[in-house]
């Protein structure tokens, strides 16, 4: 294993990447279906379309307040961020019917890192359980000595291929591409957040714990 050397612009270009990729496709169905009603003239047909526009501005909504808060900004250097947006942007993300999401955690400010971290955990946990499942996600202790501990449960669950490597900021080659970018970005918001992340998998659960680093 390398250690990955990426520059700034790399980075970023990768993470647009990735943010483009969630939104094109509730995108592309509103502009889908605003073609069906301008084409449409049967009833049933325009009902049909407007239920696509309506589910998909909504999905499209619910992506970009998650990636904003995942990846973006998010406030001034130093800022803290509501545990309760964070539980909201996260159940409005998983609107998928094959996933579903718990929330065990005391709504406090907490540093906006951690915050972003335990998004991120989130993100790593879909891909845990590829056939769907439940994600559970506690948050145990308080200020310097959080924890996140997430697992996700479902059929066929694994460690998501290279994620504890990239994570650890390390991949064969020393490089990241589109698909290990969200990987590498949690383990760079880890290091930041001063914490560790660990995974363990016992049948069909996956854990994720990040807590405090030695």
């Amino acid at each position: 294993m390398n250690s990955i050397s990426l520059d700034a612009l790399d980075l970023a270009a990768l993470l647009c990447s990735r943010v483009c990729h969630d939104v094109i496709s509730p995108v592309g169905a509103i502009v889908n279906g605003l073609e069906v009603l301008e084409d449409e003239d049967d009833a049933s047909m325009k009902e049909f379309a407007l239920d696509l526009i309506r589910k998909s501005a909504r999905q499209a909504s619910a992506r970009l307040q998650f990636a904003r808060l995942a990846f973006g900004a998010a406030g001034s250097a130093g800022a803290s961020i509501d545990l309760g947006d964070a539980e909201q942007v996260a159940k409005g993300f998983i609107q998928d019917d094959k996933l579903s999401l718990t929330w065990e955690a005391v709504r406090v400010l907490m540093p906006k890192n951690k915050v972003k971290l335990l998004l991120n955990l989130i993100l790593v946990a879909t891909n845990a359980i590829p056939r769907g499942g439940r994600i559970d996600v506690k948050v145990e202790g308080a200020d310097e000595t959080i924890t996140f501990v997430l697992t996700a449960t479902g059929r066929s669950a694994r460690i998501p291929v290279h994620a504890e490597e990239l994570i650890g900021g390390h991949s064969a080659d020393g490089s990241v591409d589109a698909h290990g970018i969200q990987a590498y970005y949690t383990g760079l918001v880890a290091k930041a957040a001063g914490m560790h992340v660990a995974f363990s998998i016992e049948e069909e659960t996956v854990t994720l714990k990040a807590e405090p680093s030695a």
